[in-house]
């Protein structure tokens, strides 16, 4: 693979790491994370092998809505610091290697921000139509409440102006009316803003909410939502031509391919990447049942990205685990085996616990979501705490459960700050995962610790260039708890297994267009298995065990590299490729 290649289209294989400033290190002592206390840390994310940091909102905010409720674009929160303290971060990350993207939240405002205070002052104000606003709520308009907890309409009354203002989340972040073209002037505005000031993209908050038009009274006017989003992407490009937008479409694949630029990638002119939703959910049901198949059933339905895009995996976010794509008693399922207390569910759909407790502690169940994560298609995200097993504290309300303060050392602040906890912007975790015992400084002085084995698992994902940049399929397995896949370029192959199992598994896979006689090497262990006749591999997985393997397919068959070539070449489907390749003479 050409390392010219792979630098221009960084985020193929990206480790993007989100984090929230505030919780992550106080700098000044006052209980609250900042930029300063941040930059101090950013060798440890060098050192786990992180290539981009995903900031979650740092903008001035009532914090109601735990920075999504925006009262100026421009702006460091100024418990976070400042604009020089961020620029001076951004300068630090990139002088280790490292990029920086920030969450871009342009579906609402907060009703705080003096563009919604103006425009509700008055029906005349200027900027009046830069929000939704109906006489009654409309019959076409948009559906679905996004928090039920919180909510029981998408419209809140304002007894000023005498209208009701649209709000697709909570009543105070009234949305925006993208429809306008002065708004849409101010988030490209916004997007040189941050582009100019050293990011290399953003990631777009709540994309489809962002670009609907149910219930505008000139809907069959407007513009098509997906032209304007492939015009962000063209600006930014300009600006930037490397920076990315990382959208957060939780669609079913064929309609959260539109996003990219079209059905089947026709385009790919709109988000760089999305996040891959469905294989998410699909994945903890596999943990669920301890079955492979739901898992593998995803990965084959999912579409490929465009040619210069990619998906985005990961085992949670920030918000709550969603499961929502998943039918009833398929959630209920997840729900039974990882969440079965109703405080630990939240609006219905999703769970508001880290993965360590999810699993009852269990190390090789956390190893083997860590292995899913760096070895499937797409570009693995880590959420802050991911890399040591941190929990979550279900004390805390709503999301912020998975929320808590950055566990650094083992005393009373956990390292993230010298004030009273009563001051941290959310509640330590305690217990079994408290800072006591699950800590960065402990874990990097211990080869075996869970950060021990991130950190091999990011070097190993970025020495397989087949992970990030391959052709992968899934193969069909002789058990039905193992998950194997094969990532191919010409230049040679990785075959992956992993054991959803609390089983040992004598599995085997057959390889198309493998020899017998072969050996194949362990990624992580350096021990080698040999192929059979026919490109059988016999492997022993342990009980939530995997295996990352080395194929040399073109050293062992040079007719099988010029394949993959020419199907290169003229865009040929994989299994006619694979019919080509396993004909012989």
């Amino acid at each position: 693979m050409r390392l010219t290649r792979t630098s221009d289209l960084w985020w193929k294989n990206a480790v993007v790491y989100c984090l929230d400033v505030e919780t992550y290190q106080d700098g000044d002592g006052d209980g609250i994370g900042d930029f300063a206390g941040l930059t101090q840390r950013i060798d440890h994310l060098v050192r786990l092998g992180v290539t981009c940091v995903w900031l979650m909102p740092f903008y001035p905010t009532r914090e109601r809505d735990d920075g999504y409720d925006i009262t100026d674009f421009y702006g460091v929160d100024p418990r976070l610091g400042t604009l020089g303290d961020f620029t001076e971060f951004v300068r630090t990350a990139r002088d280790r290697g490292i990029r920086v993207i920030a969450d871009l939240v342009v579906n609402h405002t907060s009703d705080q921000h003096p563009w919604f205070r103006e425009a509700r002052s008055s029906r005349t104000s200027a900027r009046r139509d830069w929000y939704v606003w109906r006489d009654e709520p409309p019959e076409d308009g948009p559906s679905g409440v996004v928090f039920p907890d919180a909510e029981k309409s998408l419209w809140e009354y304002d007894e000023e102006t005498g209208q009701y203002y649209l709000h697709r989340f909570y009543r105070q972040q009234p949305d925006l009316n993208v429809a306008n073209p002065a708004v849409r002037d101010e988030i490209a505005r916004i997007m040189g803003f941050w582009t100019q000031l050293g990011l290399s993209g953003f990631r777009v908050d709540a994309v489809p909410f962002l670009l609907e038009t149910d219930g505008q009274e000139d809907a069959d006017r407007l513009p098509d939502p997906h032209d304007y989003l492939a015009d962000l992407r063209a600006f930014l490009g300009r600006r930037n031509g490397e920076a990315v937008l990382l959208g957060e479409v939780n669609l079913p694949y064929p309609e959260t391919m539109e996003f990219f630029g079209g059905p089947e990638s026709e385009r790919g002119d709109e988000l760089t990447m999305c996040f891959d939703f469905i294989g998410m959910q699909k994945m903890y049901l596999s943990f669920a049942r301890e079955e492979a198949g739901p898992l593998a059933a995803a990965l084959r339905e999912r579409p490929e990205a465009p040619r210069d895009g990619h998906w985005a995996t990961f085992v949670r976010n920030h918000d709550e685990l969603t499961l929502d794509k998943l039918d009833d008693d398929e959630r209920a399922e997840v729900f039974a085996a990882f969440g079965p207390e109703e405080d630990m569910q939240l609006y219905g759909r999703g769970l508001r616990r880290r993965l360590p407790p999810m699993v009852g502690g269990d190390r090789r169940r956390v190893e083997l979501a860590h292995s899913l994560l760096f070895s499937l298609p797409g570009t693995p995200v880590l959420f802050y705490g991911e890399e040591i097993g941190m929990g979550e504290n279900l004390a805390a309300e709503g999301r912020q459960a998975v929320r808590t303060p950055m566990q650094w050392t083992a005393d009373r602040g956990a390292g993230f700050s010298t004030a009273p906890r009563g001051d941290f912007p959310n509640p330590m975790t305690g217990g079994a995962y408290g800072p006591e015992r699950v800590n960065v400084h402990d874990q990097a002085h211990d080869p075996d610790s869970l950060l021990t084995r991130v950190r091999t698992l990011i070097e190993r994902y970025r020495e397989a260039p087949e992970l990030a940049w391959g052709r992968t399929e899934v193969l069909d397995a002789d058990d039905p708890g193992v998950l194997a896949h094969l990532s191919s370029l010409p230049e040679g192959a990785v075959l992956v297994l992993h054991n959803f199992s609390s089983r040992k598994i004598d599995a085997a896979v057959t390889v198309p267009g493998l020899k017998g006689g072969r050996p194949l090497t362990d990624l992580l262990t350096d021990d080698s298995v040999e192929a059979s006749a026919g490109g059988r591999v016999d492997v022993g997985l342990e009980p939530y065990g995997y295996r990352w393997l080395r194929v040399d397919t073109p050293l062992d068959d040079p007719e099988r590299a010029a394949v993959v070539r020419q199907e290169r070449r003229e865009g040929t489907s994989p299994s006619t490729a694979r019919a080509a390749s396993t004909r012989r003479p």
